[in-house]
């Protein structure tokens, strides 16, 4: 698969589709301006704009306060949404039932998945997201949410995690990842916003349809024409949401192959992304059944709902993008079993045709690989797969220093972000320490001179990986 060019289409198909968007949300902008010009025209001069052009030349006031006040109206209402839509990722996964992972949890699945994403997090220099697990979903999707990288979170279903090994549950994430580094998250917050503006503009105008007559004794006069108004201003607002909506969907579409071809670019492998979408496809599919999931549907993974305005491509497109040999008669092969088991075991049943990586849960370990200083700030937001190896390697590395023994983790993430920053001074070092025993007591400072001496042997260059471990348990 050559996804740099995959990217490179999938990118350059966006920035036409925005642009369309765009154009469309103008163009009714304009159409409403012409229904309302002509409201003013016919009741000042008898005559609609289109017959009586003068009357715009004699009043351009009235085109200029119309364009405003159209423009203001969608501006506010989506300054509205994008502001109700900015919560958080967390907000958005535990709308949607979902539990926060913590660092320290017990559970294989959920350790695996907390080390997959700290990895990720690693290669691409972006703060470790929140993790959510949703517990009562059986299908295999993921999502990732949030405004910005600092507040993303990423949720995975709990089928993700009992039916993917560790190769698949990387390109899923991987896939998420490509959707906070390349943005797409605010692009769908802005995308909806707009979408709310002109709906706005088709509940103004039903309201004025409605409340025309009431408000005027003489319905065949200036209230007929309220009403014709309105009509149509309703008319033009529904009309651009549908419209709007068709490109918001065909958007998702190719930020979704654009993911997908990043999620390549980020492992360096195909096999486990491809083999995600062929369990999907063959074993469990991909449904959310959360009532609240149709507000997150563009956000998925895989089509959580069965839907006419698709915001995914075909599995089978996305698969042949990656395996262009792919024979879509397996799909009719593929009658897999797979039953829930502890981390490391897959029953695959009845199926001799897929490789080793569909159900072989276990990867290589990874060798260290060091990074040239140099290249590392054109690395931040662009892993590549020997980046995200060197990732794995890192935080293997750190999680004896990180983990301790027993306690409360956050009390030892605490204590190790202090001793993350205790001067190698002696005077200086003695005085920190005094002032958080003066804070915290005694037993936060025994455990930050614990982790200090833990953490001694660590090159400098590390601190900063080992302080991304820290900052999300502290979030």
């Amino acid at each position: 698969m050559n996804f740099w060019a995959r990217q490179a289409e999938a990118r350059q198909r966006s920035r036409w589709l925005v642009a369309i968007f765009i154009a469309a949300v103008l163009t009714i902008v304009l159409a409403v301006n012409f229904v309302v010009l002509s409201l003013f025209a016919l009741l000042d001069a008898g005559q609609p704009v289109v017959a009586d052009t003068l009357w715009l030349a004699r009043h351009p006031q009235a085109a200029v306060t119309t364009t405003l006040l159209v423009l203001a109206i969608i501006g506010i209402a989506n300054l509205y949404k994008t502001m109700s839509l900015a919560a958080g990722g967390g907000a958005v996964a535990r709308s949607l039932g979902g539990l926060r992972v913590q660092a320290d949890t017990s559970d294989p699945l959920q350790q695996r998945l907390v080390h997959v994403v700290e990895e990720m997090a690693i290669a691409s220099g972006v703060p470790v997201p929140a993790v959510y697990v949703l517990e009562q979903e059986e299908g295999i999707n993921a999502f990732a949410a949030g405004h910005t990288p600092a507040n993303a979170a990423i949720a995975v279903t709990r089928g993700a995690l009992q039916n993917l090994n560790r190769a698949e549950l990387q390109g899923v994430i991987g896939h998420e990842f490509s959707h906070i580094l390349n943005g797409d998250m605010r692009l769908n917050i802005r995308i909806m916003g707009m979408l709310f503006g002109l709906l706005v503009i088709a509940i103004a105008g039903r309201t004025v349809s409605w409340y025309a007559p009431r408000q005027s004794g003489n319905r065949r006069g200036s209230g007929g024409l309220l009403i014709l108004a309105g009509v149509l201003v309703m008319a033009l607002g529904y009309v651009g949401v549908f419209f709007g909506r068709l490109i918001q969907a065909a958007v998702s579409r190719q930020r979704e192959l654009l993911a997908d071809a990043s999620a390549v670019q980020f492992t360096r492998d195909t096999t486990g992304l491809r083999d995600a979408l062929l369990k999907i496809g063959s074993v469990r599919g991909s449904r959310i059944r959360h009532p609240e999931a149709e507000e997150i549907a563009h956000m998925l993974f895989a089509p959580g709902m069965t839907r006419w305005f698709a915001t995914h491509p075909p599995l089978l497109e996305r698969i042949r993008a990656l395996d262009p040999t792919f024979d879509p008669a397996a799909f009719d092969n593929l009658r897999l079993e797979v039953k829930p088991q502890p981390l490391g075991v897959v029953d695959v049943v009845s199926n001799d045709r897929l490789p080793r990586s569909f159900y072989d849960s276990t990867i290589p370990a990874h060798r260290s690989m060091p990074l040239e200083p140099a290249a590392l700030p054109g690395l931040v937001g662009n892993p590549g797969g020997r980046e995200v190896a060197h990732a794995a390697t890192l935080r293997e590395s750190l999680a004896d220093k990180f983990d301790g023994d027993g306690g409360d983790h956050i009390g030892r993430a605490t204590a190790l972000l202090f001793a993350l920053v205790l001067d190698a001074a002696p005077a200086v070092r003695s005085n920190q320490l005094q002032k958080i025993r003066a804070s915290f007591g005694t037993g936060l400072e025994a455990q930050v001179i614990g982790q200090s001496a833990r953490i001694a042997g660590l090159r400098t260059g590390l601190h900063l990986a080992l302080l991304g471990e820290v900052v999300p348990v502290l979030r």
